[in-house]
């Protein structure tokens, strides 16, 4: 299946509220298997329709930890491709739970090479549909908590940076501006 590219902060198709899924036809089953395999290739555990230029309230996430092992080169690891089995695709998802509150790191396909702690709800149950239009409903805590809370932002044109304090907000916006405009600078030259 082919990737799509994963669009970078500031691209304002970030920042917009994404319009709810009205039928599932061909192109939303190819989308979901494309992001799917942008998300595997990335590699990243959780994606989301505007990151890939498609406001539309879809997400893929997979959690499961991918298999390492060494490469040809010195010191080079690869990851091996992943099964699959334990990927949820959610069209429309919507959180309709939450319980607890936890702090933890958080990066972004769409932010990449920043991280930043953010408080999150612990528990949240989703519900949503899959790719065969049945409703379905996922209960979960921890870090598959976090990721959905992270994608479904994504949906509302959220990114993880407006979820910290202001401080830390401006000091981090100032950090990828600083590095954006070293990476202007390098393709320029």
């Amino acid at each position: 299946m082919p990737e799509r590219n994963i669009l970078t902060y500031p691209d304002p198709t970030l920042r917009k509220k994404c319009d709810p899924v009205e039928e599932i036809d061909d192109d939303l089953i190819q989308l979901l298997d494309d992001m799917a395999d942008t998300m595997y290739q990335a590699p990243g555990i959780g994606l989301a329709a505007p990151q890939v230029g498609v406001t539309k309230r879809v997400l893929v996430a997979d959690i499961k930890p991918r298999e390492r092992v060494e490469g040809t080169e010195e010191d080079e690891e690869i990851l091996l491709p992943p099964d699959r089995s334990e990927l949820i695709e959610l069209i429309n998802p919507e959180i309709v739970f939450s319980d607890g509150e936890i702090v933890g790191e958080e990066g972004c396909l769409s932010i990449p090479g920043f991280v930043s702690d953010v408080k999150r709800k612990y528990e949240v149950t989703v519900e949503g549909y899959n790719r065969d239009g049945a409703l379905v409903e996922i209960k979960c805590e921890d870090l598959l908590a976090r990721v959905f809370q992270h994608e479904i932002d994504h949906l509302d044109g959220i990114l993880f940076i407006d979820r910290l304090g202001r401080l830390k907000r401006e000091l981090l916006k100032k950090k990828i501006e600083k590095a954006l405009g070293k990476e202007e600078k390098q393709a320029v030259l």
